[in-house]
């Protein structure tokens, strides 16, 4: 199997570790707000990835964390006049609620940062140490000078960046790129508020609160030490956040690639535009799970190749409902002959297509259409739906086709016997006592 890796630009082999599981981490979300559709075509994609490749004899190990501490976090307790720590665990409860509505299984651990906060200081001290990180008077700065390849993920050119790069209002930074490893908290805010309110954290370089980047991979040297396999999230991340993740951890232990594939999601928009507050086109999971199942946004993320941008319209979201439609009524309808060999030859063939097109940079929507090929040829026998309905559940689609009464099989037969007779009165009679039963009978 190959998958784009976002640093060298090219497919790579997904290569099995020498007997331990395939180690792959994706950034979980910043618990301030509801997650929106966005997010979930990251996760589900995700999800769907870790899915097929445990279907393909690959021991994958999945670790995502929750960013719970995080000046957005902050700044919504106090519009909302709440302790921090309430805001990121009542956030946190939606979201994992909202995971197990779209069904997404598949992750083996959720870490919070704030958990984590021993792991993250030793990390700190370890680039302080090795001369990459500077202390200022407001915190704990990375110094992206001393780090070579800064920029190469996102192939930004920082000599063009750094004159235009957000304010900062520490005047001791030596770089505006500089990025924060330990933020201080004032005295004067520690002093404002009960102990905990505004997450504050003992440390060497006084009360305060890591900086975002730093939470990730000291999570992550925590469970996959490092260096591990696949890094995964969406686009936007590339800069500043996976950038200053490879800069901390390969500074930190000396030992390169941090990463061997880094797997980035295209963007989710509505309406040609990118999901904003002051747009009013933010469309929570919640919210879309109210007009529509799980199914659908599942087969509407999948449509499209991971890597792609989707343009979201309430018209994708029906034309998706319809083709969620179209199998569940292809599993609705029942055929009592036996799959011959034909029909086996022809499944065969078309496991081999969909298995190399999911091998082939996991492009699902040509695995898609496979199987919408397979119920537009094939017969639609116990064979067929068997085999489609396993090729669904690997995707994380699951149909549950409705069983035949043992009552309606003894009146098909008896009906199937009077048609042989050519009692057809008597035949059509037991055709409409089994329509009564629900079942439309097509000879």
């Amino acid at each position: 199997m190959f998958l784009y890796d976002s640093l060298s630009q090219k497919k790579k082999r997904v290569e099995k570790p020498g007997g331990g599981p395939l180690k792959l981490f994706v950034c979980g979300p910043t618990v301030y707000d509801y997650a929106h559709i966005g997010h979930a075509r990251t996760y589900l994609t995700f999800d769907t990835l870790v899915r097929y490749l445990r279907h393909r004899g690959f021991k994958v190990s999945y670790l995502q964390n929750i960013t719970d501490i995080d000046d957005k976090i902050i700044n919504r307790a106090l519009l909302a006049k709440k302790p921090p720590r309430a805001i990121a665990q009542f956030f946190e409860k939606e979201y994992l609620n909202n995971m197990k509505a779209l069904g997404i299984t598949s992750v083996d651990r959720y870490a919070r940062a704030s958990a984590y906060l021993k792991e993250i200081k030793k990390q700190i001290r370890q680039l302080i140490k090795k001369g990459f990180a500077y202390q200022t008077a407001s915190g704990v700065y990375f110094e992206v000078k001393k780090f070579k390849d800064y920029g190469r993920l996102s192939q930004q050119d920082l000599a063009k960046l750094r004159p235009g790069w957000r304010i900062d209002p520490d005047p001791e930074k030596k770089d505006p790129l500089d990025f924060a490893l330990w933020k201080r908290t004032p005295a004067a805010s520690q002093l404002s508020t009960a102990r905990g309110q505004r997450l504050v954290f003992a440390s060497p370089w006084g009360p305060g609160r890591p900086g975002w980047h730093i939470e990730d991979t000291a999570i992550t040297e925590k469970f996959f030490g490092p260096q591990y396999d696949i890094h995964g999230a969406a686009v936007d991340l590339k800069f500043p956040h996976h950038e200053s993740e490879i800069a901390q951890q390969e500074a930190a232990s000396g030992k390169t690639p941090f990463v061997k594939i880094w797997v980035h999601i295209g963007f989710l928009l509505v309406n040609n535009q990118k999901m904003s507050k002051s747009l009013r086109n933010f469309i929570t999971i919640s919210q879309f799970l109210k007009g529509h199942s799980a199914n659908v946004l599942r087969l509407l993320v999948l449509g499209h190749h991971y890597r792609s941008p989707i343009n979201y319209t309430s018209r994708l979201a029906h034309q998706y409902q319809n083709s969620l439609a179209n199998i569940e009524k292809f599993f609705r309808t029942i055929a009592l002959k036996k799959a011959g060999n034909e029909t086996k030859a022809f499944l065969e063939e078309k496991e081999r297509e969909w298995r190399a097109a999911l091998d082939n940079d996991f492009n699902t929507p040509e695995a898609l259409a496979i199987l919408f090929a397979v119920m537009a040829q094939a017969p639609k026998t116990t064979v067929v739906k068997k085999w489609l309905a396993g090729k669904l559940a690997v995707l994380g689609i699951k149909i549950k086709a409705p069983a035949i009464p043992v009552n309606v099989r003894q009146l098909l037969k008896q009906r199937q016997i009077l048609r042989q007779k050519e009692q057809f009165s008597a035949a059509d009679q037991l055709r409409k006592k089994i329509g009564s039963l629900g079942l439309l009978i097509e000879d």
